[in-house]
């Protein structure tokens, strides 16, 4: 009987220990290993290729050269992280005339409006659409269109550093390339 309580008593040891590795590796991992940043997704995988027209009823792409979509959500991390660069990019359109920007949002236009307005990101326009509609699978997602409605160009997830130049230099063509901090 001694035998067999000793048996027991060190397989529920070895049980508590082995318990207590996985409860700690679990903890190391999500607390103290460097959280993997998520790349952007390819355009091509959002079904946003260059030529495509974007299907986002009543809106009037001829009035002006470009049209910069920013498609966001008022709950999508990655586009809060990036307000400060489309403050920029609000700043660097400034004065041109050729160039506009449209919010793209599932939510409705007074919540994306508000969400902008906190952010201070001035818009020329703000759509609600889902994101199917204009076969974009995430957010932030931006999207180059030309006075057809073609997409030009398009970028998704939080952009790195030389990733927001190229959106800048998509529509300030004629002006020089202008480099973001």
């Amino acid at each position: 009987m001694r035998n067999i309580h000793k048996k027991i008593e060190i397989a529920s040891n070895i049980a508590i220990i082995t318990v207590a590795l996985l409860f700690g590796s679990v903890l190391v991992s999500r607390y103290l290993l460097p959280a993997s940043t998520p790349k952007p997704v390819a355009v091509e995988d959002d079904g946003i290729t260059a030529g495509t027209k974007l299907p986002l009823a009543d809106v009037d792409w001829s009035k002006s050269d470009k049209t910069l979509l920013l498609v966001l959500s008022t709950t999508c991390r990655y586009c809060t992280e990036s307000t400060p660069f489309y403050q920029k990019l609000v700043q660097q359109k400034a004065g041109r005339g050729n160039v506009r920007l449209i919010a793209v949002m599932p939510q409705s236009i007074n919540e994306a409006q508000r969400y902008l307005s906190e952010h201070k990101i001035s818009i020329d326009e703000v759509r609600q659409a889902s994101l199917n509609t204009i076969n974009v699978r995430g957010t932030p997602t931006l999207i180059v269109v030309d006075r057809t409605g073609a997409v030009v160009q398009s970028w998704a997830g939080k952009l790195p550093p030389e990733k927001e130049t190229e959106v800048v230099q998509q529509f300030s063509v004629n002006a020089p390339a202008v480099s973001l901090p």
